[in-house]
């Protein structure tokens, strides 16, 4: 089987493509799974800068197969000097925990929003450099969605905004949705997994 490293330390977010990779015979491996840490500057305008920054170095440091991936986040009426673009965790230069980021989302909703609820987009960037060393970026998004100012009773370790979003189609927080639910609304991101192995 391949390995590809995903260039993350979150738990949740290297787990994001394992079924679908392994379907097709390609193991996903974590930083934290094979025991390194990188020390990179995130310093690109785009998601798609950041992913590079973060496989190239995850290249560099194993000489493996790696991947690296970024979001921006856009919150329709929220003015400009607060949207979060490519800082969803970090607001006023500290990096929020979990339970700090809901209440930083669910105040921007109270304060922005319309009957409880607001629409995001979420544009994604992710960078796959395979065992030559050859680079290969792919992006897509999601607006599927909206955020509202009661959270679910769950959380998504590493994914906390999952317990203030929900689905347009199905007014269901993220953390409730089943996979019968995803069917129905068709989400999958078979297209990045399909992207990732044809790179590797």
């Amino acid at each position: 089987m391949k390995q590809i490293i995903f260039a993350t330390s979150n738990e949740s977010k290297a787990k994001r493509f394992s079924k679908g990779l392994k379907e097709l015979g390609i193991e996903v491996l974590s930083l934290k799974d094979i025991d390194i840490k990188l020390d990179v500057e995130e310093d690109g305008n785009t998601a798609i800068e950041n992913a590079l920054i973060k496989a190239r170095e995850c290249y560099r440091k194993t000489k493996m197969p790696s991947m690296g991936m970024d979001d921006t986040l856009y919150i329709e009426g929220v003015p400009k000097d607060l949207q979060p673009g490519l800082f969803v965790r970090r607001v006023n230069g500290k990096s929020l925990t979990d339970e700090e980021m809901i209440e930083h989302y669910t105040n921007l909703v109270k304060e922005y929003g319309k009957d409880g609820r607001i629409n995001c987009k979420w544009i994604y960037g992710l960078a796959v450099i395979n065992e030559k060393g050859e680079e290969a970026t792919y992006t897509w998004s999601k607006d599927d969605f909206y955020m509202v100012s009661t959270k679910s009773d769950k959380i998504n370790p590493g994914y906390p905004l999952n317990s203030i979003s929900k689905y347009k189609k199905l007014d269901k927080y993220f953390t409730d949705v089943t996979l019968d639910d995803m069917k129905l609304i068709e989400v999958n991101e078979d297209d990045v997994v399909d992207f990732i192995a044809k790179h590797i």
